[in-house]
């Protein structure tokens, strides 16, 4: 038996934990706010394209319920990393592992500073997911699944071996991969193409595969991204743009996560997928002017939304 935490009960982490939880697995869902009180009283809900499902479990806000299990599912929002990392530090066993869920490919980096570089794993999370309502997880499209290796050594391959046997037990469709990072960058160039677009446009995938501008845009986005993903080290060339393309045509209706937050007036995810790589290119000396534009578009727009919340707004 496997004990897990699930350091944020999200759309993902929710719906990676309450699989577990199902199937019988000893699972400590972290949550706070509004998830909390209703999970508390109520459970975790997760709706499917052909089912519903109740999760009951333990349901807590409190970090010290962690103390003792062997996995932490990191599942909260790249901008929330360094916090939560530093909070979980002084509860968590020696030899508890750490699988991170999150976008981006420097969450591993953060996690590993603090907690320790020998028990960081990281996940490719191919899932599409929202919250639908308080408490109540809505999955649409084709069924998830997750991409799992170790960060940076090979001494996790026993402990990978079990986890995937319990996912897949779970009906959790889990792979490993000698070359997650790899897979990560892949899944960034993903999440760059159509994250921040969708955001500034405020709709779904869709319009943008419709749209010969947008369309335009998003793969100049790519382009940009794949050009330092290369000069970065990771093996990719530009047909990758069309794979791209053709995957987002399988997720013509999904709200992506920078979507659903900007519309829920949360702070986005931007540093992590749209930020790192314009930094990346200006590191590695290569020019990102789509990704820029789009970047500090957004940057201004959440700054002047932050302002106008906390009364400074004002009109020029």
């Amino acid at each position: 038996m496997m004990k897990i935490g699930i350091a944020g009960t999200g759309a993902v982490g929710g719906y990676f934990g309450g699989l577990l939880a199902l199937a019988g697995n000893s699972i400590v869902f972290l949550t706070r706010g509004k998830n909390y009180e209703f999970m508390k009283k109520h459970g975790l809900v997760i709706e499917t394209n052909q089912e519903m499902k109740k999760v009951q479990g333990n349901f807590t806000n409190h970090i010290d319920e962690f103390a003792d299990v062997d996995l932490v599912v990191f599942a909260v929002k790249s901008n929330d990393t360094k916090e939560m990392a530093t909070k979980l530090k002084p509860y968590l066993k020696e030899d508890a592992r750490i699988l991170t869920l999150q976008n981006g490919v420097d969450n591993e980096e953060c996690l590993a500073d603090i907690l320790g570089r020998e028990r960081i794993l990281s996940a490719a999370a191919y899932i599409q997911a929202q919250m639908k309502n308080t408490g109540i997880i809505m999955q649409i499209g084709n069924p998830p699944f997750f991409l799992i290796g170790s960060y940076d050594n090979q001494k996790n391959k026993d402990f990978l071996d079990r986890l995937s046997d319990i996912c897949n037990e779970a009906e959790i469709h889990v792979h490993l991969s000698n070359h997650i990072m790899e897979a990560k960058w892949k899944k960034l160039i993903w999440n760059v193409t159509f994250n921040p677009l969708s955001a500034l446009i405020e709709d779904s995938i869709a319009s943008i595969l419709d749209d010969e501008g947008l369309l335009a845009a998003a793969k100049r986005i790519c382009k940009e991204s794949i050009q330092v993903a290369r000069l970065a080290g990771v093996d990719i060339d530009d047909s990758y743009i069309e794979s791209i393309i053709s995957q987002g045509q399988l997720a013509r209706d999904h709200q992506t996560s920078m979507l659903q937050d900007r519309l829920k007036g949360k702070p986005m995810e931007l540093e992590s997928i749209g930020g790192f790589i314009l930094h990346k290119g200006k590191e590695l000396g290569i020019e990102t002017p789509t990704i820029d534009t789009i970047y500090h578009l957004l940057k201004y727009s959440e700054k002047e939304k932050i302002s106008h919340i906390h009364g400074s707004h004002y009109v020029k």
